[in-house]
């Protein structure tokens, strides 16, 4: 039988960062997602500048790095609750720095190939289904439910910054170096990741009782899928992600060869992104005490519609960063929705159904994001990369429509 969480007690004044394995997650994540951000750019300049990959094959490789949440996503969840969610980050850390790691050797030995950075796409995304399941289930386990907002904004917000510094960043050094090394910063980062929460002591972990993985599996899928507020999060953040993908995985390929503009522009775009998300992060409370943390979720999503119709107009001049500024717009909205919903998923759910709640979450959410980098690729090789990019913003104008047509509507404050 399971336990709900205990009820929320006031707010205490004293800094999160006081909490001492709460200064260590986020010390890893801190460094890791920075690299994360390099290699996400990295990754696919190596195949089109280094391996002349096609969209199509960029589109494969985009989904190749999500299919995992499709395949493994659901049993990912009942592994969470059964087993030590500290132990399985170190595991998933350790595991990105050995195969993340082939990809600058293989370079340096001149015998990089597309179809190792197929497996490299597949294994790390793999390791990362796991890595992200199990944080976002650890958090309870060292916060208490009363903080977990100001948590997931600490580690939003720093997640978001690197969103910003990290394209910039990885677009300058690419220039500088070549993309497989810039991979390496990546390898580095996981590691010290590895390191810092293997340095965090045991702590209580609430545990699933044993039962058949079906078994397992559906009660984690009714639980989302029944509940009148999870369904429609899930439902806006599969359409969310499905738009975000299409347009990301195109973006190399329209700036390089269609627009024919450097590395560093393209790394500006995606910073504006993070610039969007992280100014989300930090601003998106207060707006949603402001509207109404419902209400914010679909009057925002109307809102950003004409924006994200600006993001395909890029060209060089001003219309790239016109089209920059649509995306931070259209970006804000995730970061704001990340901070307002992760805390709210976590609070509602009992923690030995943490695991299940967020890999079916992730299934839906990461699954999505292969579709849509699947879908990019496909649209952009028969139809032209424009044509793409035009279709992730026509997705991103359904995404306020789960919202609108549930509990959340008029809801000034999430239970």
């Amino acid at each position: 039988m399971m336990t709900p969480l205990p009820a929320p007690s006031a707010p205490s004044k004293t800094s999160i960062f006081k909490n001492r394995n709460f200064r260590k997650v986020f010390a890893a994540g801190a460094v890791s997602t920075l690299g994360t951000q390099l290699s996400a750019l990295a990754i696919p300049l190596t195949a089109v500048g280094a391996l002349n990959a096609t969209p199509g094959q960029i589109g494969l490789l985009g989904a190749l790095s999500m299919i995992s949440f499709l395949l493994f996503g659901l049993p990912a969840g009942v592994l969470v609750d059964r087993a030590s969610r500290r132990r399985i980050m170190i595991a998933a850390d350790f595991g990105r720095v050995l195969v993340l790691a082939s990809i600058p050797v293989a370079s340096l030995l001149g015998a990089l190939t597309l179809p190792q950075l197929y497996v490299v796409a597949f294994v790390t995304g793999t390791l990362t289904l796991l890595f992200t399941v199990a944080s976002q289930s650890f958090l309870p386990s060292i916060v208490p439910p009363e903080r977990l907002a100001e948590a997931n904004a600490n580690l939003a917000s720093f997640r978001e910054g690197n969103a910003i510094a990290g394209p910039v960043l990885a677009g300058l050094l690419i220039q500088l170096v070549t993309a497989p090394l810039v991979i390496l910063l990546d390898v580095l980062s996981y590691l010290w990741s590895g390191v810092v929460i293997f340095s965090i002591r045991r702590v209580p972990e609430p545990v699933a009782a044993k039962q058949s993985m079906a078994r397992s599996i559906l009660d984690g899928v009714r639980y989302v899928f029944a509940h009148e507020l999870l369904r429609p999060i899930a439902a806006a953040g599969a359409l969310s992600n499905l738009a975000a993908l299409v347009t990301l995985t195109m973006m190399p390929i329209y700036y390089e060869r269609v627009l024919g503009l450097p590395t560093g522009m393209l790394g500006l775009f995606m910073g504006g992104g993070g610039v969007g998300l992280l100014l989300g992060a930090y601003t998106g409370r207060w707006l949603a005490r402001w509207i109404g943390e419902g209400r914010v979720l679909w009057v925002f999503g109307m809102a950003i519609v004409p924006f994200a119709f600006l993001v395909p107009g890029a060209a060089p001049g001003a219309w790239q960063w016109i089209a920059t500024g649509a995306w931070l717009v259209v970006c804000y909205q995730s970061g704001m929705t990340n901070v307002l919903l992760i805390s709210f998923r976590q609070r509602i759910t009992p923690g030995e159904m943490l695991g299940r709640m967020n890999a079916v979450m992730r299934f839906t959410l990461t699954g999505a994001s292969a579709l849509g980098a699947a879908l990019g690729g496909a649209i952009g090789e028969f139809a032209g990369v424009r044509s793409a990019l035009y279709v992730g913003v026509a997705v991103t104008g359904l995404v306020w429509i789960p919202y609108f047509f549930s509990p959340m509507r008029h809801l000034r404050r999430l239970p």
